[in-house]
C-alpha cells in the first residue's frame, strides 16, 4: 500500500486570518506550497503538510508594506552624498514587513547601482521611487537644472520591474523664491516625469502660502493617484478651528489624492492624527519614512506606527488593511498585500498585546492606550526568515541527531533563507 506525498510545504494552523483583499476575518490554516499560498481554509489535515506551525492565539496577515523608507545604504560608497539609509533586511523582516519602497533617496542617475548593490541582494522585495533630482537625495534636490522629467521617466521606465513612481521632496523650503527657484518647479516636474512614465508622484511638501498653498498641492497640482505623503506633519491645515477637517481634504480624497502617513522624525503630531481619525479621516496609507537618522526616535517600526493608529481609534481590520492593501494599490502592484491563492507567500504573524500602552509622537507629546502590536513569526516567499518564538524548531532535548554531534571542524551556520 502506497500513501501519497503531503500536497504542502508548509502549514499555519489555527491563527486567526485577517485578509482584507479577500474579506477574510476568523480561524483559518493557511497552506503554503513553492512559495505560493496554495489554501486558506478551515482545519486543514496536519497530514497535508511536510511541516505543521502552530500560530493559534496569533493574528496571520499578508505581509505587511511599508511604502516610505530609505534603503539606498550604499549610496555614499557612489556619490559621498546622503548616506543615511538603513539595511532593509535587519530592520524590517523582524517587524513582519515583507515589501518596501524607497522614497527618492536614489535619483534617475543612481538607480543602477542601488538596484545591483542593494536591491537585488536583500530578501526583503525592495521597490523604489526615482527621485526627480538626478543626484538623488539631499543638497541637489534645491537645484531646478537637476530636476529633469524625461531623464527620471526614463529611468523609472527601464527599471519598472523595481520602480513604482517618482519622488519629489524637501524643495526650497525656507529661502525666498527667485527666477532660479519658483515655487512649484519640483511639484510640477515630477508629476510630468510621472505622465511620462504613467506612474503615480509622491510629494514631501512643505506649503509656503500665498505663493505655494497646500489645497493648491492637493487640489490642482496632483493627479488622481498620486501621493501626498506626511499627511499629519504639523505643517499641514488638516484641522480646523473647530477641531474638524477641513473640507478640502475630504474634496482631494475624492479627486483621487493618496494620503499616506509617513511618520519620520517630525511629521506625525497626535493633535492632526487623532482628530483626523476621530472625524472620519484616517491615512490612506500607514508607513514609517524610516532611516537610521530616526530609527531610535519617534518612529521606530512598522509595527509602533500601526499600534499608534490603533489607539487613535482606527479598529484592527481598517490598521491592517492600510498596511497590506491600500499601500499595495498606491504603487500599482495589486499581486501583493494579500493571501490570495497562487500569491507569493509573503505572510505575517502578529501577536495582539492588550494592556496599558504610551506613545510619542514627533512634537515630544505622548497618548495613552490598550493596544500594541508585535511580530511573532514572518514568511517571505514561503521561507520563514523570522521566528520570534522559535515555533519552528524542536525542544533541544528532541533536536536531531547532528545537534548531538561534537565536531572539531566548523561548519556553516545554517541560514533561514538564502535569496535565490
Amino acid at each position: 500500500m502506497t500513501t501519497s506525498s503531503p500536497s504542502l510545504d508548509l502549514l499555519l494552523q489555527g491563527g486567526h486570518v485577517i485578509d482584507p483583499a479577500n474579506r477574510i476575518d476568523g480561524t483559518y490554516d493557511v497552506g503554503i506550497k513553492n512559495g505560493k499560498i496554495a489554501r486558506v481554509e478551515a482545519d486543514i489535515p496536519s497530514q497535508d503538510a511536510d511541516r505543521n506551525i502552530d500560530v493559534s492565539g496569533l493574528l496571520v496577515t499578508p505581509g505587511l508594506i511599508d511604502i516610505h523608507v530609505h534603503t539606498y545604504w550604499t549610496r555614499g560608497l557612489l556619490t559621498g552624498g546622503w548616506g543615511g539609509s538603513l539595511n532593509a533586511d535587519a530592520q524590517f523582516l523582524k517587524e513582519g514587513v515583507t515589501t518596501c519602497v524607497d522614497t527618492g533617496t536614489a535619483g534617475w542617475q543612481e538607480i543602477a547601482h542601488f538596484k545591483e548593490t542593494v536591491i537585488d541582494k536583500t530578501v526583503t522585495r525592495i521597490l523604489a521611487y526615482v527621485n526627480i533630482s538626478g543626484p538623488g537625495m539631499g543638497e541637489p534636490e534645491q537645484t531646478v537644472a537637476n530636476l529633469d522629467p524625461n531623464m527620471a521617466a526614463a529611468a523609472a521606465t527601464a527599471y519598472k520591474e523595481i520602480c513604482v513612481g517618482i519622488k519629489t521632496a524637501h524643495y526650497w523650503t525656507q529661502l525666498p523664491f527667485d527666477e532660479e527657484h519658483p515655487p512649484w518647479a519640483s511639484v510640477e516636474r515630477a508629476v510630468q516625469a510621472g505622465e511620462l512614465c504613467g506612474m503615480p508622484v509622491m510629494v514631501d511638501f512643505w506649503p509656503r502660502p500665498p505663493e505655494r498653498p497646500y489645497p493648491d498641492l492637493i487640489l490642482e497640482k496632483l493627479r488622481p493617484g498620486d501621493i501626498h505623503t506626511h499627511v499629519f506633519a504639523r505643517q499641514f491645515p488638516i484641522i480646523d478651528a473647530d477641531g474638524k477637517v477641513y473640507d478640502y481634504m475630504f474634496d482631494a480624497r475624492e479627486r483621487g489624492i493618496h494620503f499616506d502617513l509617513g511618520h519620520g522624525a517630525a511629521s506625525f503630531w497626535f493633535r492632526n492624527g487623532a482628530r483626523a481619525i476621530a472625524d472620519g479621516f484616517p491615512p490612506d496609507s500607514i508607513s514609517t519614512d524610516l532611516h537610521m537618522g530616526n530609527i531610535n526616535g519617534h518612529v521606530s517600526s512598522m509595527l509602533d506606527t500601526m499600534s499608534k493608529c490603533l489607539i487613535m481609534g482606527m479598529p484592527l481590520q481598517e490598521v491592517i488593511y492600510r498596511s497590506t492593501v491600500t499601500p499595495a494599490q498606491a504603487i500599482r502592484r495589486p499581486e501583493l498585500g494579500s493571501l490570495s491563492v497562487g500569491a507569493e507567500a509573503d505572510v505575517t504573524v502578529l501577536r495582539h498585546l492588550q494592556g496599558a500602552f504610551s506613545y510619542r509622537d514627533c512634537g515630544w507629546a505622548r497618548m495613552d492606550g490598550e493596544d500594541r502590536l508585535e511580530c511573532a513569526l514572518t514568511l517571505r516567499g514561503g521561507q520563514v526568515v523570522w521566528d520570534r518564538d522559535a515555533r519552528t524548531v524542536p525542544l533541544w532535548e528532541e533536536a536531531d541527531e547532528d545537534y548531538w554531534e561534537v565536531t572539531k571542524v566548523p561548519v556553516p551556520i545554517r541560514r533561514l533563507w538564502k535569496k535565490s
